[in-house]
């Protein structure tokens, strides 16, 4: 899934050569919200979370990233986001200029960031989705199904759920308030929907009917 993927054996190097790695502890920050773009990154381990500050002072979380993810390929000059780390995690950074050079001179990775353009437009799409649910309950449904199907792709287990974020990254990314999603995971956990093992586990019991609740079921 990582942007390495696109080069082949004997090209690795040169990207190697514009590499540094980087790791974070959990809620660390990687770049704020309106700093220079200098660095683009690649996420090979953990989890990482974007916000954007409101008006009133309060945070809207606007995506989570998994291992595979790219990020900064979207922002212009400046960051758009602040971007934390939700649990440990590990990432190759590489300066924004040496890597539109090697962008310029390998197609195949010119490709591949294309495609990492596509998924983040589709992802923007699936939070507009969700975020234009009218029950909270349907929101955190869309979410689920969503996490899981992202999960699917990018090479893990779909079923079940890891939530290594907290319900109050996840009430920031669903516009809720904590109590809010602590209800709404009980009434799904009760409609017999969904199991929770633990605070940050959930398996999915009937994927259909959950479907169903978030307005996906076709």
């Amino acid at each position: 899934m990582a942007v390495c993927a696109a080069l082949e054996e004997g090209e690795i190097g040169a990207l190697e050569r514009i590499m540094t790695g980087r790791r974070l502890q959990a809620d660390e920050v990687l770049v704020e919200e309106g700093e220079p773009r200098r660095r683009v990154y690649s996420l090979t381990d953990g989890m990482l979370r974007l916000s954007i500050a409101l008006p009133d002072g309060r945070r809207q979380i606007t995506g989570f990233l998994l291992p595979g993810d790219y990020l900064g390929l979207a922002d212009d000059e400046t960051y758009s986001a602040t971007v934390e780390a939700v649990t440990p995690s590990a990432l190759c950074s590489f300066p924004v200029r040496e890597m539109e050079a090697l962008v310029d001179s390998h197609p195949k990775l010119k490709d591949r960031l294309f495609r990492f353009t596509r998924a983040a437009l589709r992802q923007a799409r699936e939070n507009q989705l969700i975020l234009g649910r009218l029950a909270p309950v349907e929101k955190l449904a869309a979410f689920l199904l969503v996490l899981s199907r992202r999960l699917e792709e990018h090479k893990l287990p779909a079923n079940p759920i890891p939530l290594a974020m907290t319900r109050t990254d996840i009430a920031d990314y669903l516009g809720l308030t904590v109590e809010t999603v602590s209800r709404s995971f009980t009434k799904l956990r009760n409609s017999g929907l969904i199991r929770l093992p633990d605070a940050h586990l959930v398996d999915i019991i009937d994927r259909q009917s959950l479907e169903a609740v978030a307005g996906t079921l076709r």
